[in-house]
């Protein structure tokens, strides 16, 4: 059974959901696009330290693996 998850917005919260939300679009759904939104950002964040960490690398200098 999934976890049950209680919110109770602040009037920010109520404020930023409300300027958030696109047309039709319920509070649940525009949440669920911010945690999509979120996720997506980490993921960004991770692939640029990657990118930094890897920056000096030349694959070219690598054996070929076949």
């Amino acid at each position: 059974m999934p976890a049950s998850i209680g919110f109770r917005p602040t009037q920010e919260d109520e404020r930023i959901l409300h300027e958030a939300a696109q047309p039709g679009e319920s509070t649940s759904d525009t949440l669920r696009r911010a945690l999509r939104l979120l996720d997506h950002e980490r993921w960004l964040e991770q692939f640029r330290a990657d990118g930094e960490a890897l920056r000096g690398e030349d694959v070219n200098a690598e054996p070929e693996a076949w």
